[in-house]
């Protein structure tokens, strides 16, 4: 095999997994725009979400900054060599990232050093299987750490919140799937899609969960009863009203696939693998003597794209939302430095829009926070929970080619801390935070702002100019960016009154679950 059109050929593939949604996925997302009421929050964000596939088409760059673990399944005939097929790879995720389609998310788990290049050890997964055909078939799918963090697994029987006891039987596994949808709530960038386990031990349950997820999202399970029960999941689980980024809704799930194992007597395991609406996901067959790409896989039917269909669906909405008489959310403008005033004026379901200067922090800057002093004056500031795609010019200046939401909850632990310490007012993220910074918030006079989650491009092109670091040696996702931005939109999920969206939905969610404790399967 020629070795270098091999990397070429997994360059290829990574390259177009970041930047480019399957179509299976587009017909998914456009159905769920489809059944939103229109004027509402989650209407809002499908809009955002469809104009962020569009421009990560136009800019061949990430989808969503968090490109995530990189997972190859690779199938070869026999004969091939796996150790120079591994090495391609590996070239190939060095060129990725050097290229901004990757971000570097290889850390090591001890000191906290990013490698800067994704490689590391155990990275990037690369599972392999040989089989009789003559093609090597490789898949590649990239999770994010949002979806990642909502896998579950399951041993039963257990007591399951909001559902009762739940015993080894199919009706056991439908009360596992149902409360693995309700436990990610926004967390996740709902709405989602869900691979789910039966069986094995707790490693094999989980890769089992996270293989269902390289199926088709429109193929149909050969298993009967698997067949029911994902059909019964997937309308069940559109009943809970969590909606899109949890902001409440039509469409919680996009997708559930669900396969089965042997187990042993001792041991019932459900693993449930959660994947955000960025199902980045695709596969190819190369020939084993050329290194050369034959065909692309997940390209059946048509493609949805959602940038023809955005002034007709545009005017549909604004005629609805006006027969429907759906009042319009408040829009505020809002420029740091900001005043206690000005927040204490914001309530839950205000779309605020920013202009002026943010500040990124994640965990290493939240941690980094809560011990020693800021680098430069927060006060009346905005910090964005980001980890942005970067790359410098031949000038040594920074661009943002990436950059949507990280999950928040991460952060609870040094949030209302933070916040009252250094007199921040204002936090991004997505999937909203705990009682601690609730709390904080009624007492210091904050407020949190829920971005869309995965809408890396649209939020890229909001910021302007960077106009300084601090902390690179944390790894470029942790680095403290100091942004420029015009328009950058979010919505008020959490005030300065002690009210939450998150926890609203969350417990509206739980009720709704509750109605379905009874049996549905014998």
């Amino acid at each position: 095999m020629d070795i270098q059109k091999f990397q070429e050929s997994m360059y290829s593939l990574i390259v177009e997994t970041s930047t480019n949604l399957p179509k299976d996925v587009r017909r998914a997302v456009k159905s769920a725009k489809q059944r939103e009421n229109s004027g509402t929050r989650s209407a809002l964000s499908l809009t955002t979400i469809t104009n962020n596939i569009t421009m990560a088409d136009d800019n061949v760059s990430p989808i969503c900054q968090d490109t995530g673990l990189p997972t190859f399944k690779i199938k070869t005939p026999v004969g091939v060599n796996q150790l120079e097929i591994k090495e391609a790879i590996r070239n190939a995720i060095i060129l990725a990232t050097k290229g901004g389609k990757l971000r570097p998310n290889a850390v090591d788990s001890l000191s906290g050093e990013n490698s800067g290049d994704n490689l590391g050890e155990g990275l990037p997964v690369m599972k392999f299987d040989q089989w009789e055909k003559d093609y090597i078939d490789v898949r590649l799918i990239l999770k994010g750490g949002g979806c990642e963090n909502k896998n579950i697994q399951y041993s039963l029987p257990m007591e399951i919140e909001g559902l009762g006891k739940a015993g080894r039987d199919l009706d056991g596994i439908r009360k596992c799937v149902l409360h693995s949808v309700y436990q990610a709530q926004g967390q996740g960038c709902s709405a989602g899609f869900i691979g789910v386990g039966i069986g094995g031990d707790r490693s094999s349950g989980y890769d089992l969960a996270k293989a269902q997820l390289f199926r088709s999202n429109e193929d149909v399970n050969p298993n009967e009863d698997l067949r029911k029960l994902e059909e019964y999941i997937m309308e069940t689980a559109n009943e809970l009203g969590i909606g899109t980024m949890g902001f409440g809704g039509e469409t919680t799930l996009l997708g559930c696939k669900i396969g089965v194992m042997h187990r042993i007597p001792a041991s019932f395991f459900v693993s449930v693998a959660y994947n955000c609406w960025a199902f980045r996901r695709l596969g190819v067959k190369v020939s084993p003597e050329t290194g050369e790409i034959n065909e692309w896989l997940y390209q059946d039917g048509e493609k949805i794209d959602f940038a023809l269909e955005a002034e007709k669906a545009a005017k549909e909405e604004v005629a609805a939302a006006i027969e429907a008489e759906v009042e319009a959310p408040r829009e505020i403008i809002l420029q740091a430095p900001i005043t206690e005033e000005q927040i204490r004026e914001l309530k839950v379901g205000d779309v605020v829009r920013i202009n002026g200067r943010m500040y990124t922090g994640r965990d290493a800057i939240h941690k980094h926070l809560s011990e020693n002093p800021a680098p430069i004056d927060l006060d009346g500031q905005i910090i964005y929970h980001c980890g942005p795609v970067m790359l410098k010019d031949e000038e040594g200046k920074w661009h943002v080619k990436a950059a949507g939401p990280t999950t928040s909850i991460r952060e609870e632990p040094y949030q209302g801390d933070i916040m009252k310490r250094f007199g921040i007012r204002a936090v991004i993220g997505k999937g909203g935070m705990g009682p601690k910074t609730l709390e904080a918030l009624s007492e210091h006079g904050g407020v949190y702002l829920n971005a869309i989650g995965g809408a890396a491009q649209y939020y890229a092109d909001c910021i302007k100019s960077v106009e300084g670091v601090n902390f690179t040696e944390f790894g470029i996702p942790e680095a403290m960016w100091h942004l420029n931005v015009e328009g950058f939109t979010a919505v008020v999920t959490m005030d300065s009154h002690g009210n939450s969206l998150h926890k609203d939905v969350q417990q509206s969610s739980l009720e709704k679950l509750s109605q379905f404790k009874e049996p549905v399967f014998k």
